[in-house]
């Protein structure tokens, strides 16, 4: 029997169904320029119960939260909602910034391109959407920017490639 359908016609419908199903905002990561090995002063698997100018702001069993003490909540120049230093096991493993507002969060997306590698816009990419993800990968350091356009939400997660794999490990123990 002579099948009516062509290939083409196949390879079409199928790239119309990956269309819709995939999101329209993938990320792909950046390699990063300028690795920072760590959040402003402090590098990468330095004990943040030791330092003076971070205060306890949630803790558990291997995973505590830190914030400034003096409530310095900047970064790229610019005021953030909250800036929460993350340890596992006491060692420093991620910084978690959230900010407010579309000027914020295209100040804060050029500070980034600067000074950690400009991202690719292929023909064709989302750039502007309801959500937004970009990733600047380094050999020590990853930074992911979620914006959040409905609600003017941006999320960045600085990790320590190597121990923010802990936080995912811990979650697995914890579920058993």
């Amino acid at each position: 029997m002579n099948n009516p359908v062509s290939p083409s016609w196949r390879l079409g419908l199928f790239s119309l169904f990956l269309w819709l199903v995939l999101p329209a905002n993938l990320s792909w990561a950046v390699p990063m320029l300028n690795d920072p090995k760590g959040f402003g002063d402090i590098p990468w698997g330095s004990p943040l119960a030791a330092r003076d100018d971070l205060e306890v702001q949630r803790a558990g069993a291997h995973i505590t939260e830190y914030r400034s003490k003096n409530g310095k909540m900047t970064f790229a120049d610019v005021e953030m909602t909250s800036i929460l230093y993350v340890a596992f096991d006491d060692q420093f493993a991620r910084v978690t910034i959230r900010y407010q507002g579309e000027s914020v969060h295209k100040h804060v997306l050029d500070f980034l391109e600067t000074r950690y590698g400009a991202l690719q816009r292929i023909p064709g990419q989302m750039t502007r959407g309801l959500n937004q993800q970009y990733t600047w990968r380094g050999s020590d350091t990853e930074i992911t920017l979620t914006y959040q356009a409905s609600t003017e939400r941006g999320f960045i997660f600085i990790d320590s490639r190597s121990l923010a794999p802990r936080f995912n490990d811990d979650l697995t123990d914890s579920a058993e």
